[in-house]
């Protein structure tokens, strides 16, 4: 069976040749496709010129609509050894048969003012998780962004559902911990994609060589748990609860000052935040619920990127005061307490990106972690899930190829102890101006110390037919 599925994956794949990151319908349509690349001019002098976009007569209201089905599973059949010593049957299944559509709006409606949103809409058929749970058709809609922004001369304010992205090191920076995001399955697995928009308020002030921006979230999410039937979901004995909010609001603000030099960037920041991921203790009580437990602290931070012809070299600095020591989705913390220690964690992130010719790009990361007095507060026989220093790097690649008619890109993502590695290939071809079809890779090799053991040798293969209009 798996042979079978390999075969028509490889014949489907040679047929469209490498190619770039396809269209996903779950994408939170987040701003990675404004990303300035290294070849251009200051992210100072382009934001002038929006600015002067902004200040142009109003333009007629731009609707765009995607239409996308996708197929999506895990082929493999195989078995995996828990740390508990016994063996769990893994078999190929269908994860996602679902068709999606999504429409984004941008509207110059008046001289300094911008309409901007998107929204989707899903329905999960038969064989997608989510309707082998609910064993019915099921659809889900939801407002990713919606904002409106007015200009003012070296002003600008924005109010709505939005990002605010202070790392610069691309999809592994310390500093991208303000808007929470979701991983509800393998399909997505970038944080530019997983990342969610939240209601904020926006106000940026631009100068010749510097920009001082501020936001305030009024009402600050956190991760979503995993959807029941998901890959990432467990058939836990105990429900995980939202958080509870009671009656004192909770708020998020922070400010960023940045300054554009010839070659280089740099910015200073610091902001009141809430911990994104939440965190759950096993339950004493009959009911089996495990309420999250929020968790508010400061963060302050730095980021600076120095550009040499192709090469841009990134640093993201984050000291974090009054954190939870541990987090991980994947784990439940035992009823001894472990959650109520918090402690100052410094976080570094090393990265450049490289432009090999103008249709092929190359970046490397790599994030470290460390907890300030780790084992203060703690008996002797306690042990935490992750101890001491932790990290991953992140190693990207992506090609245009054939006039741009066809992409790849490749994504290779570990810890820096090695206990794990994630091996991420797709190829789109844009059979017409209109229509694309991708297709998708996914292998993890895990160990027992890393939390995703569980996904051991699973692959998965996926495609993916979008329709624009």
């Amino acid at each position: 069976m798996i042979a079978k599925y390999l075969l028509i994956f490889l014949f489907l794949f040679c047929q469209t040749s490498p190619g770039t990151e396809s269209l996903d319908i779950e994408s939170t349509d987040v701003i990675d496709s404004d990303k300035p690349s290294v070849f251009e001019d200051s992210w100072v002098d382009q934001m002038f010129a929006y600015q002067d976009e902004m200040n142009t007569q109003p333009s007629d209201k731009t609707f765009t609509v995607q239409i996308s089905h996708q197929l999506f599973g895990q082929v493999n059949n195989h078995s995996i050894e828990l740390p508990s010593g016994q063996r769990y049957q893994k078999t190929n299944r269908i994860e996602h048969n679902r068709t999606g559509i999504n429409i984004r709006y941008a509207s110059a409606f008046a001289p300094n003012w911008l309409l901007q949103g998107s929204w989707q809409a899903r329905l999960f058929w038969n064989q997608d998780y989510e309707y082998e749970t609910n064993k019915s058709i099921e659809a889900e809609y939801r407002v990713n962004e919606l904002f409106l922004q007015r200009s003012l001369g070296r002003h600008s304010l924005k109010l709505g559902r939005q990002t605010v992205v202070w790392g610069r090191t691309v999809g592994n920076s310390v500093l991208d911990v303000i808007n929470h995001t979701d991983f509800r399955d393998f399909s997505i697995i970038d944080i530019e994609d997983a990342r969610l928009n939240q209601w904020m308020l926006i106000w940026d002030v631009f100068d010749k060589q510097s920009q001082f921006s501020s936001f305030l979230n009024l009402y600050p999410e956190f991760n979503p748990s995993p959807e029941e039937g998901s890959p990432l979901y467990f058939a836990l004995p105990l429900k995980l609860d939202d958080t509870r909010r009671n009656s004192s609001p909770i708020f998020e603000a922070g400010a960023r000052w940045s300054k554009s030099y010839d070659r280089s960037d740099i910015a200073i920041m610091g902001a009141y935040l809430w911990e994104n991921q939440l965190q759950y203790k096993l339950s004493a009580n009959e009911l089996m619920q495990s309420p999250g437990i929020k968790n508010d602290f400061y963060l302050l931070g730095l980021s600076a990127n120095y550009a040499s012809d192709r090469l841009l070299l990134t640093l993201d600095v984050a000291l974090s005061r009054g954190v939870f020591q541990e987090k991980s989705l994947l784990s439940i913390t035992t009823p001894e307490n472990i959650a109520e220690i918090k402690k100052d964690q410094l976080g570094i992130s090393l990265g450049f990106e490289y432009g090999i010719s103008s249709t092929q790009d190359l970046s490397l990361s790599a994030k470290m972690e460390a907890v300030a007095d780790g084992r203060d507060g703690l008996r002797a026989n306690q042990k935490l899930v992750t101890e001491g220093t932790r990290g991953t790097w992140l190693l990207r690649y992506s090609e245009r190829i054939l006039e741009e008619n066809i992409t790849f890109s490749g994504t290779l993502q570990g810890d820096l102890d090695g206990d794990s590695i994630l091996i991420s290939l797709r190829s789109d071809f844009a059979i017409s101006d209109q229509i694309e079809i991708g297709y998708h890779l996914l292998f993890i090799d895990a160990n027992n110390d890393s939390p995703l053991t569980i996904f051991d040798q699973d692959l998965r293969l996926g495609t993916t037919l979008t329709y624009f209009f």
